[in-house]
């Protein structure tokens, strides 16, 4: 018999809301802050999901200097309107309930600053669901996947066999494989089946459904 994971660690942005509206145009912001004009939202897709300091540096060739302005720009806009700007995807909160109901832990790790990841839980009703919020520090520290996924196993003394990793991009991905840890990844989210399964998911989901089918009731097991 397979057991259910005891410890679900749960991504933010793309995972459990969709945050592309404000993140975008937080992003889009910042650039024209910057003297970069961007009109099409799309284009700042690769945004979503990676820590800022990464995106900025490596999308836009940015000084750490640059980059650093960047944040601030985009916190601007982002703490004021952006952060509300955002959906929480059709079927969450179902998926959540039963998950509670059957008794496991939900922990959000994300590369969001914890700050603004609390913030959102609130607005959504989200916060009563999940045990810890692990993110990144507003200095840009502890911005690694890996590094917020191995903070919630310490913090809350965890095995990472007992736990798995939930998220829509490759960063979460290699996070759980960093921390010998399963991964499912989503691809209601912002990353491709083939970015996902590169990066050493466990297992791939299409929808909200495929996940709640996945993990409910039920678990999978690659060992």
């Amino acid at each position: 018999m397979i057991v259910p994971y005891s410890h679900l660690l749960f991504d933010l942005d793309g995972t459990l809301t969709d945050p592309k509206l404000g993140i975008t145009k937080s992003v889009q912001y910042a650039l024209k802050r910057l003297g970069i004009e961007i009109e099409d939202l799309d284009q700042l897709d690769p945004f979503i999901g990676p820590p800022l300091m990464q995106s900025f540096t490596e999308i836009y060739s940015f000084s750490e200097e640059q980059a650093s302005q960047a944040i601030t720009y985009y916190r601007e806009y982002f703490s004021e309107q952006g952060i509300f700007e955002n959906e929480l995807f059709s079927g969450m909160i179902e998926l959540l309930e039963q998950l509670i109901h059957e008794g496991r832990s939900l922990y959000v790790a994300t590369s969001k600053p914890t700050l603004f990841a609390e913030r959102i839980l609130r607005y959504f009703k989200l916060d009563s669901y999940f045990t810890y919020v692990s993110g990144s520090h507003l200095d840009g520290t502890r911005s690694a996947k890996g590094d917020i996924i191995q903070h919630v196993l310490e913090e809350k003394r965890l095995s990472a066999a007992d736990c798995v990793m939930i998220g829509d991009r490759k960063h979460d991905m290699i996070g759980a494989n960093l921390n010998h840890m399963d991964s499912i990844g989503v691809e209601y989210g912002y990353g491709s089946r083939e970015e996902l399964e590169g990066a050493g998911a466990t297992v791939v989901v299409a929808t909200v459904n495929d996940l709640r089918r996945q993990l409910c009731g039920a678990s999978f097991s690659a060992r």
